[in-house]
């Protein structure tokens, strides 16, 4: 269901479009029986998502996500019912009986998420904007995107300019919150890779750097600006970054540090972070083994490509 927003458009339009270009049948020809039968209605089925091509969890691949576990506790938290003015039918009013996730928008040097039915004062809702970024994430974090049709991805790429735009207005405050602007980094960073226009590379280089002044040793800040710096052009200056996010125990950190140096053709450093990983993390062996087999024998340069041919093959 969730997709739902984001084809039910396309596919209507998709529809609309043909049945106004069907040519007019005449009246006269038509019995009675097919004027007075009942117009069938028109079924929507959703395309269907590939599944994500890396675990959506970076720290810790046989964890759940961060979304998935935010949702959980939301709903583990007692709920205080509220009745608020509708906003459809102001004569009207509403009561709010399920928890959301709520994050500040302005001094907060950390991640905070609160779980209430409504946003308060500098408070954001943040429970359709994370849903929907995991969904990017499982397809686009990395480059090359993956999608099911061109169809899906266009309906992905609309959503995700109106996404940055809702948090570009709360982000660009110089006193935006780590929630906010980690938020306004991965949809920008998204949105890079999507090739959604040369500004969202500034933003996130931006976004980026603003997230490492306030928390400079934070692993998952480290990684997501080490591999935007990779596929972005600047894998030497990337190496740092990523090497920050494997000593604090990202998971994914490991391959993206071994895409970059597949990228800069430093071959026996991206064989050696690959072993690395095997030793790190076991049950990992056998993709590691496999990527290896890959660069040596075919000169692979991109992990991210490799993973993606090797899935569609199982």
């Amino acid at each position: 269901m969730r997709l739902k927003v984001l084809t039910t458009t396309l596919l209507t339009a998709s529809v609309l479009a043909a049945c106004s270009s069907m040519p007019l049948k005449n009246n006269n020809t038509q019995t009675d029986t097919v004027k007075n039968e009942p117009l069938q209605p028109v079924i929507f089925k959703e395309p269907a998502l590939p599944k994500p091509f890396y675990a959506l969890n970076a720290a810790d691949y046989d964890a759940p996500s961060k979304f998935e576990v935010d949702l959980k506790n939301a709903a583990a938290q007692p709920v205080t019912k509220m009745v608020v003015t509708s906003q459809t039918d102001p004569t009207k009013t509403v009561t709010l009986d399920v928890n959301h996730l709520i994050i500040p928008t302005i001094d907060s040097k950390k991640q905070e998420i609160i779980y209430a039915p409504l946003a308060g004062q500098n408070q954001l809702d943040v429970t359709a904007i994370d849903d929907f970024i995991q969904m990017v994430e499982g397809q686009a974090r990395h480059y090359p995107p993956q999608f099911a049709s061109k169809n899906v991805r266009r309906g992905f790429e609309n959503k995700l300019r109106q996404t940055s735009q809702q948090l570009d207005t709360y982000a660009d405050k110089d006193n935006a919150s780590y929630d906010v602007l980690l938020r306004a980094f991965k949809t920008s960073v998204l949105a890079r890779n999507l090739d959604l226009g040369p500004q969202f590379t500034t933003k996130s280089l931006n976004y980026g750097q603003r997230l490492l002044k306030m928390t400079p040793n934070d692993p998952l800040v480290n990684f997501w600006f080490g591999f935007n710096l990779s596929e972005g052009g600047g894998q030497k200056e990337a190496i740092p970054y990523l090497d920050k996010a494997i000593k604090g125990g990202v998971q994914e950190a490991y391959l993206s540090a071994a895409n970059n140096y597949l990228y800069l053709e430093h071959n026996k450093n991206a064989i050696t972070t690959l072993r690395n990983y095997k030793v790190k993390y076991p049950e990992e062996g056998q993709v590691a083994d496999r990527l290896i087999k890959e660069i040596q024998t075919k000169g692979r340069t991109n992990v991210w490509e490799t993973l993606t041919e090797n899935k569609k093959g199982r």
